[in-house]
């Protein structure tokens, strides 16, 4: 038995990518594992010509993808823009896997990133022992990304201080790092470029400069457009969820996907899904990542803890500390929206009865 919880995305999808990089006979830029087709086959999903059947990974609009794999084609980097939990750092991982094969080059953004982290830091046993020497350097994943190739992830560029980030300008703009301890330069190779994300809830915390953002070109990543669209994603990826985690429980009913999804886009959008009821919406983002987590929480509760089949009382814990992140204000919204929707909603009486045991 496999005893990594989580695989990275070239691993996991290892067969898909084989298959894909035989069948692939497009024209592929320098370095690159996959051409842009396939890489927009392989987040999308597909059929190829020998009937090997590729999931999706990402379920939106084919452009936003097609817009973001033509960037990586370019000399600009590619900022993937939304707010949270709509899929950015997921689409990063896999758009490395397929460019690269390798989506572990990645440098977590902070409040406390520094240029090392950027650049390049050093084994200081070494380097009191021998000098400066290349030995003694200790690569940033920016670096071994350069010199190999391949694409680096940065997360949350928006927390990442600013003179840091304009460390990023030289990298973009000149594809060179130099290393004057040593005297040398490291130059990009051919397929290197820069996946960073950021959210909109974080603007105004370290913004970029205008000279950086000229060297990325963003995409906006929204939210699912469609009811339809977002169950497909989360009954999918909790699918995934349970898989990973051996969870003993079944897959949740369709209907439960449904009321939970219907619940966050409805306090989301400040409306019922007919239109005739307006809400306050809590404070919290109600993203697709927090409905997949609430439906696989109720599904560790209903699998240790019942017969393994998620009911309204495995979700409703969850559910309500999804929404109230606020105990003050969120939580009358919260009553409120229960009280009025899911109270009267034909259907919705268990999840009301649930979800008010617990407020």
């Amino acid at each position: 038995m496999n005893a990594v919880l989580r695989q990275h995305a070239e691993q996991q999808f290892a067969e898909e990518l084989a298959e894909l990089a035989s069948q692939d006979k497009k024209p592929r830029p320098g370095n690159w594992l996959l051409s842009p087709w396939a890489v927009k086959t392989y987040l999308l999903g597909g059929t190829l010509e020998n009937g090997f059947q590729v999931s999706p990974k990402y379920i939106g609009s084919p452009r936003l993808i097609e817009i973001a794999v033509a960037t990586l084609a370019t000399d600009r980097a590619l900022l993937l823009y939304g707010v949270p939990g709509t899929a950015k750092s997921w689409v990063s991982e896999h758009l490395a896997a397929a460019i690269s094969g390798d989506s572990s080059l990645l440098i977590q953004g902070t409040a406390g990133t520094d240029e090392s982290a950027l650049r390049y830091g050093w084994n200081y046993a070494r380097l009191l022992a021998e000098g400066p020497s290349e030995g003694a350097l200790v690569a940033s994943p920016m670096l071994k990304a350069m010199r190999d190739g391949k694409l680096a992830r940065l997360e949350e560029m928006t927390r990442v201080p600013s003179e840091v980030q304009d460390t990023l300008i030289t990298l973009l703009s000149e594809k060179t790092l130099p290393v004057p301890e040593l005297g040398i330069e490291v130059q990009a190779r051919r397929g290197f470029n820069v996946i960073a994300t950021a959210n909109n809830r974080d603007k105004g915390v370290n913004e970029m400069s205008s000279a950086l953002m000229r060297r990325f070109n963003t995409v906006i990543l929204p939210t699912p457009e469609t009811f339809d669209e977002e169950v497909a994603i989360v009954s999918r990826r909790v699918a995934e969820l349970g898989r990973a985690l051996e969870l003993p429980a079944e897959k949740p009913a369709l209907e439960e996907v449904r009321r939970v999804v219907a619940v966050f886009r409805e306090l989301r959008s400040g409306l019922t899904e007919d239109g005739k009821t307006k809400l306050k919406s809590p404070s919290g983002s109600l993203s697709t990542a927090e409905a997949i987590s609430v439906l696989g929480h109720g599904m560790a509760v209903a699998g240790y803890y019942s017969d393994g089949v998620l009911r309204a009382a495995d979700l409703a814990a969850s559910l309500t500390g999804a929404i109230v992140k606020d105990p003050v204000q969120d939580k009358l919204v919260w009553l409120e929206y229960l009280k009025t929707v899911a109270r009267e909603r034909d259907g919705w009486k268990d999840l009301y009865r649930a979800c008010m045991d617990v407020v």
